[in-house]
């Protein structure tokens, strides 16, 4: 099921009856602006995850590196 052009006029409108014309500009900068913070918030998560499995990569070699160091001992 697709959204026609009929629905999104329908919808159009009711937002323009809810909020009115002169408060579409705000409510369309608010709604840009939440987008952006949660876009950004999104890619500091995929940051901090990368983060994350390079500092458990590294333990783990380490851990490796020391069992190789005791064996040869």
């Amino acid at each position: 099921m697709s959204i026609g052009p009929w629905q999104i006029i329908l919808i159009l409108v009711i937002v323009l009856i809810i909020f009115g014309a002169g408060k579409l500009p705000r409510v369309a900068g608010d709604l840009a602006k939440g987008i952006k913070n949660f876009k950004s918030g999104m890619s500091d998560d995929e940051k901090d995850e990368a983060k994350k499995e390079i500092d458990a990569s590294k333990t783990a070699k380490d851990a490796t590196e020391e069992k190789d160091k005791a064996a040869q001992s």
